[in-house]
């Protein structure tokens, strides 16, 4: 044990802020940081797989929402090391960590495919609020403050999403 103890105190990043408060606020941008992965990966199955006639639309749509993001997901791990604790290091980690459920189904409709794909976005406004108010528990004003971002661009996609949706 005392050998894991000296290689986390390596990854130590110096930080003003308290490391009980870290703690739960890295635990809920672990837990944001995974359900980013699951969406992602989720948003980018759909892109592969969606047919119809509106096969051009949903596709291009689909890709730009999984390339956002994709994006989104350093900024957290990165907001996880800079204020002093570890992330996610596995597919198992991220599995464990998880609350966006996975579909593995061979055909899903594209009209199921936004459906879900919109709630699962609503999902992860949630989520990030989760982690903003851990954040700002731990005065953490930085991660708070670009929690406002993440939340703005999961609320656009559920949007697009969803008048993307009517009538299909």
């Amino acid at each position: 044990m005392a050998k894991a103890s000296r290689t986390t105190d390596k990854l130590k990043t110096p930080t003003d802020l308290g490391s009980n408060q870290t703690r739960s606020e890295a635990d809920a941008l672990n837990g944001l940081l995974a359900d980013a992965f699951a969406l992602y990966l989720k948003t980018k199955n759909f892109h592969w797989h969606v047919s119809g006639p509106h096969f051009r639309d949903y596709h291009l749509l689909l890709d730009d929402q999984a390339a956002e993001i994709l994006a989104s997901t350093d900024a957290i791990a990165e907001r996880v090391r800079k204020i002093g604790n570890t992330t996610l290091r596995s597919i198992g980690d991220i599995a464990r960590r998880q609350t966006i459920r996975d579909n593995d189904q061979d055909f899903v409709a594209p009209a199921a495919m936004l459906a879900e794909l919109r709630e699962d976005n609503l999902k992860m406004v949630q989520r990030v609020r989760e982690a903003r108010e851990a954040a700002e528990e731990a005065g953490d004003t930085a991660t708070s403050s670009m929690a406002d971002d993440w939340i703005d661009q999961a609320e656009k996609r559920a949007w697009f999403l969803f008048e993307a949706s009517r009538g299909a």
